[in-house]
């Protein structure tokens, strides 16, 4: 069974300050530090639209999605959620999407997944201020067995 997971508007929530906490936690420090810092802080936005200008947008949080540098900075900032999930299941990521996976053969295992799942919950939403976009989000089941160990669990519930 896999759950795909997708982060509501991830590049724009990133914390500035934890994110250079984590940077720091790598190894990153000195001008490279500051430089990231000045990158990220003071930013502002303006749309045009033939001559007509919007008013002026400041931003306290994000990484910019159109530079080299954004999603490379985003990626570092979601990095460590693999160390907040159990054994029991494995995790890969791809820029703001995130599929947790496991085979299940058990109620235990589906217990397992919900394990994740929760943790997953706490990692984003406690920790990193990152919002799961639900509407998004989804399952795939493969296989009859799993079919059977669900049915069996909907029937006692």
């Amino acid at each position: 069974m896999a759950a795909y997971i997708d982060y509501s508007k991830a590049f724009d929530v990133v914390c500035h300050n934890k994110l250079l906490h984590k940077l720091a936690a790598y190894g990153i420090a000195g001008n490279l530090l500051s430089w990231i810092g000045n990158f990220l802080w003071g930013r502002s936005q303006v749309t045009r639209i033939s001559r007509s200008y919007s008013d002026i947008v400041y931003w306290s949080s994000g990484v910019v999605q159109g530079s080299c540098i954004g999603p490379w900075l985003f990626l570092i900032y979601v990095n460590d959620v693999t160390d907040a999930l159990s054994d029991s299941c494995m995790c890969k990521l791809y820029a703001d999407d995130l599929k947790l996976y496991t085979v299940i053969r058990t109620i235990d295992d589906c217990q397992n997944l919900q394990k994740c799942l929760d943790m997953l919950y706490d990692w984003s939403r406690r920790t990193w201020q990152l919002t799961i976009s639900y509407k998004k989000c989804s399952f795939m089941v493969a296989g009859c067995q799993l079919s059977k160990i669900l049915v069996s669990l909907l029937t006692t519930a």
